[in-house]
Parts: C-alpha cells; structure tokens; sequence
C-alpha cells in the first residue's frame, strides 16, 4: 500500500477537525418574532438571582440599560417613560425588567442610579454579555416583550421619537403593544428598528 493512500484517512481527518471548529464559531441566531424568548439567569444589583423562568405566565419586558448613555438617561430623567410603563402595567400581569450589558459595568452604581430615580424594578448584571449577545441586544435602549407562554410578541424601539420630540404624533410603540396584548388584540407593530447607544459588550 502507498504512502499517498495511508495518508487519505489523515488529511480526511484534519479536515473534519477544521471544518467543525469553524461551524462552533457561527454566530448564534437572533431573536424571532413568535420564538421562544432565550431563557436566562442574572443577579439584581441587590444579589438577588433572577430567571426569566420565575415570571412564568407574566408578561416580561427587557429594557436594555447603561446608566451612561444619554437616550437612557432622557427616558429617566427628562421624563419617566420606563418607570411610568412599569407602573401603568404593574397591576396588568406586568414585569419589567432592566438588563446592564455594559462590560465596565458596576453593580453599585446600578442600584445608585435605582435609588436616585426610584426604580422599583430589577437592573440585572449582564456584564458578560451573554444574555445580551443571546438576544441580540443592540443599542440602550432596546426592548423587547415577551408574553405568557414566553413567546417574543414585541421587540425593537421604546417609540419612534429619539431626540425626544414632544408632540401627538410620536409612536410610544412599547405602550401601544402592551395595551394591546393585556387586552388579548393582536400587536400591530411587532418590530421596529432599536434607537440609542451601541451595547458597550466587554468582547
């Protein structure tokens, strides 16, 4: 038997041993309207551990969130669109929930920014990245819904109004999804395009 054929089974091997590394370095997917939400386990500012598993059969918002970017800082500051939404839903089977991506991030100033602007919400410490890579979290803020059965019914911008703009015709495009879903109608605008600072990720 030939050396060139021995070698076959080899050079056979090595490509199998490439071609499969390069297939665990695929991006993972990004969320889907009508999907599962990507299952996750963080701490609050306080310690304590979170699962989005624990609000089973609640309706859950995630707002992406750094303290340090000035979009953030409007919806908390200029005015209380966040705060405002969780306590208009609150008593309509309504969670809300913050997640810091930010890999710089610390857990005290979360829970200093919380109790400057009386945020009664959890600010989880995502400052792996990886919940916010699971869910292709994009900028701060960046929202998404997820309904009863955990299915991702809503997911994009807080409204259409970036800079702020005061007047009847911005689009509160979270308000308006979650009025409808609590009142068991479809979601008209199920996605639209996130506004804001880039997720600052660690890596």
């Amino acid at each position: 038997m030939s050396k060139a054929i021995l070698k076959i089974p080899v050079i056979l091997m090595v490509l199998i041993v490439l071609l499969s590394g390069c297939e665990s370095k695929q991006p993972a997917k990004e969320p889907v309207i009508g999907k599962k939400a990507p299952e996750f386990t963080l701490k609050n500012y306080d310690g304590k551990t979170i699962s989005l598993s624990d609000y089973k059969g609640k309706i859950v918002v995630l707002e992406w969130f750094n303290y340090e970017c000035p979009f953030v800082k409007y919806h908390y500051e200029k005015t209380d669109t966040m705060t405002g939404l969780a306590d208009k839903y609150k008593g309509k089977n309504v969670v809300w929930l913050a997640v810091n991506s930010t890999g710089h991030l610390t857990t005290d100033k979360n829970q200093e920014f919380a109790e400057k602007h009386n945020v009664s919400y959890p600010i989880l410490d995502d400052r792996s990245g990886k919940v916010g890579h699971a869910y292709a979290a994009k900028t701060t803020p960046h929202m998404f819904i997820v309904d009863t059965d955990g299915i991702i019914v809503y997911m994009g911008a807080i409204d259409d109004s970036p800079l702020g703009r005061e007047d009847k015709d911005v689009i509160k495009y979270v308000d308006k999804a979650l009025a409808e879903l609590t009142s068991n109608k479809e979601i008209s605008i199920p996605n639209t395009k996130p506004y804001g600072c880039s997720v600052k990720y660690a890596n």
